[in-house]
């Protein structure tokens, strides 16, 4: 113990002896990690907050819009545009294999929302209990629409969150009455906040049964009958999605009499092809700021290895002297192990301590929309700390054992 504990202190001496030199090779090291971590923390932030940005609107989401049908096989100019109908609905619920769950949506953005303190304009949506099990609509209070109020035609309502805070400022909401359109409906539920203020539609929306929406404020659509807004659905499971979606394609094509192979006659937005698509980008771009990264580690590393030569190559005459005086090559070795190891974990902790600092502070700025701070990777850190440690001690050894092998005599002859 007392010989391990006499080589940490030589190495010590040694490393103090050249000050300037051991700091360059420090700071050298410190930035290539700090460097290595910062680049790889920002892109795992966008990549969080980009799937924030997809889990607020809900688990594997796909929607469907009407198109256009065109009269003549190829001509986009002859095309006319159709609309879902709850029949529809019915059709693909029945008959679809790939859903997990679906709900037709009714929207209505000229309805006027009154309640005991003041009026607003905010989206209706008319829709089957299902769709709390699609989108992510999470209750702050009260309770989401059931088969009873949807059975029954219920004059019920969910209110959103930016909703209640116009049409109830400071006061509760379940319980009370609003008019839509001056019919009265009570308040069963408020929604809590999603995304940040502003950003996310469901904040300003009102939600009632669809079959309510069915009666009360059907689309004016003057083409069609019972019209729909769009479908909102989940499949089975994330990889079955396109078979859902053709599925869906395929039955409404055949109620509304054209080919489903149609493409321009759907509108389709579908988050899990979308993630998929930004995962391929975040790899990308993971693998680009990790070479920036690797690069900048690199030049730590021919830091580290260009003063172990130098240190190995100054000390030979030392090397003779100590074999000279009965050191082994162990021992020797051992010291120059420690000393590259010594240089290389001190100053990578030193450059992972600073940067978890700077991304410490970087967490208390507000973050732009669809990005989070950045993090640090402890896998990162420990491969960077590890690479250059290998690199250093290496670098160290190899010229170390040359000269601890040589016959004192020839060794203090080196300069």
């Amino acid at each position: 113990m007392q010989l391990f504990l006499d080589i940490i202190r030589q190495s010590l001496q040694t490393l103090w002896a050249h000050k300037l030199r051991s700091f360059l090779t420090m700071f050298g090291i410190a930035w290539g990690v700090g460097s290595l971590l910062l680049l790889v923390g920002l892109g795992e932030g966008f990549r969080s907050g980009q799937k924030k940005n997809l889990a607020n609107l809900g688990q594997d989401i796909m929607f469907t819009f009407p198109g256009r049908i065109p009269a003549v096989a190829g001509s986009l100019v002859s095309s006319q545009p159709y609309h879902f109908n709850y029949g529809d609905y019915v059709a693909i619920r029945n008959e679809a294999h790939y859903l997990r769950a679906i709900s037709p949506v009714l929207q209505r953005d000229d309805i006027r929302a009154s309640s005991d303190y003041t009026s607003a304009n905010g989206q209706v949506f008319g829709v089957e209990p299902e769709y709390n099990q699609i989108r992510n609509v999470p209750l702050q209070a009260g309770r989401w629409i059931n088969e009873e109020d949807n059975r029954e035609r219920r004059r019920v309502a969910i209110v959103g969150w930016e909703m209640l805070k116009n049409m109830f400022p400071g006061r509760p909401a379940v319980g009370s009455t609003i008019l839509l359109n001056g019919v009265q409906f009570q308040v069963i539920g408020v929604l809590a906040k999603i995304g940040r203020e502003g950003n996310n539609g469901t904040n300003i929306r009102l939600f009632i049964p669809l079959q309510t929406m069915r009666v009360l404020y059907p689309l004016k659509e003057n083409d069609a009958e019972d019209a729909v807004s769009f479908f909102n659905y989940r499949p089975r499971t994330p990889e079955e999605h396109l078979l859902a979606k053709s599925e869906i394609h395929r039955i409404i094509a055949r109620r509304h009499n054209f080919d489903a192979t149609l493409t321009d006659s759907f509108q389709d937005w579908d988050t899990i092809e979308g993630s998929i698509r930004v995962a391929k980008i975040f790899t990308a771009m993971d693998a680009f700021l990790g070479a920036v990264g690797l690069v900048t580690l690199g030049l730590g590393a021919i830091g580290i290895i260009n003063i172990m030569l130098v240190s190995v190559s100054e000390r030979t005459h030392e090397i003779g002297l100590r074999k000279a005086l009965g050191a082994t090559q162990r021992s020797i070795l051992t010291q120059f192990f420690l000393e590259g190891a010594f240089l290389t974990v001190l100053s990578g902790g030193i450059g992972a301590f600073v940067t978890a600092m700077l991304v410490v502070g970087l967490a208390q700025l507000p973050a732009p929309d669809g990005f989070d701070t950045p993090r640090i990777v402890p896998f990162s850190a420990v491969a960077a700390i590890g690479a250059l440690s290998i690199a250093g001690v290496a670098a160290g050894l190899y010229p170390a054992s040359k000269a601890a092998k040589l016959e004192p005599v020839e060794a203090l002859r080196q300069e």
